[in-house]
Parts: structure tokens; C-alpha cells; sequence
């Protein structure tokens, strides 16, 4: 897959030419591209001054950070116990049935990508779906329908 990488500079100039300066770089790289191009982290890795297994390793140790294409809509789906035990599984199935992915994947149209994560902190509000950078809470199957066709409307 080939990847504009024309507002890379753009972005590296944005920064400190400093190891320090890896994740803040890798954050906005995954903003612009949604997910991190391998010719995107060789660049960083060069403009940095820093190892391309160092690149690597901080790229793959986050989970906010993907190597592979994430869609326009991101919904992560939180599997921790408080979630679990109110249902978050139901409501996986029902967004994997309507979206036609599993977790991990994303759709053939690159509109939305699915994830789960162990937990997002809102136990009170459990099940949560986060939508982007939106979360939902008490999400049920119904209401689960209800996010995506929202976001297929945005």
C-alpha cells in the first residue's frame, strides 16, 4: 500500500530533533495517517537519531499506536471485568454482526475499525463503547446499533 507521506516533514519539523521527542512525533504521525506507515517510522527513526528497533518497540508497546490502516470511525469496545460482567460481550457480537469484522479489523470500505480494550476507566458507566475519542456508557445491543448508524450519518 503506498501512503502520501508528503505532510511528514510538516510533521517531524513540528518537533524537537531529539530522542525525546519520539512519542509526541508517533502521536501526531497516527493523527494524520491513522495508524504508522513503516516509511514513516524509518524517517522518524533517521530524524530522530534514534534506533529503528527503538521506533518499533515504542510503536508496537502502545495500544493507541497501529501498524496496519485504522478506519475513518475507531470503536473500541471495553472487555474489562465491571464491562464484562454488564454485558460488553453481547454488545461486541453485535457490532462485530453489524459491522461484519471481528476486533482488530476494519472494514473492507475503511470507513470503521473495531477494537477492545481491558479497560477504560468508567467502570461506573459500564458497558462503555468509545467512538473515536467519544465514550458511551450503559451501551446495550440496541443502543449499539443506534452508535453506528449515528456514525455512518457523520
Amino acid at each position: 500500500m503506498s501512503v502520501d507521506l508528503s505532510k511528514l516533514p510538516q510533521i517531524l519539523e513540528g518537533h524537537p530533533k531529539d530522542p525525546q521527542s519520539l512519542i509526541g512525533v508517533l502521536q501526531d504521525i497516527q493523527k494524520e495517517y491513522r495508524f504508522l506507515p513503516d516509511e514513516a517510522l524509518e524517517e522518524t527513526a533517521r530524524a530522530l537519531k534514534v534506533p529503528l528497533s527503538k521506533v518499533y518497540s515504542v510503536s508496537t508497546f502502545y495500544n493507541a499506536f497501529s501498524l496496519t490502516p485504522r478506519g475513518d470511525t475507531v470503536i473500541r469496545i471495553c472487555v474489562g471485568t465491571t464491562c464484562h460482567i454488564r454485558g460488553a460481550r453481547q454488545v461486541q457480537q453485535r457490532l462485530e454482526n453489524l459491522l461484519k469484522i471481528k476486533p482488530g479489523q476494519t472494514t473492507e470500505d475503511g470507513k470503521f475499525s473495531l477494537e477492545t480494550v481491558a479497560c477504560v476507566g468508567a467502570c461506573a458507566m459500564a458497558p462503555v463503547v468509545a467512538v473515536n475519542d467519544e465514550f458511551h456508557g450503559g451501551v446495550n445491543v440496541n443502543s449499539a446499533k443506534r452508535l453506528i448508524r449515528r456514525s455512518k450519518k457523520a
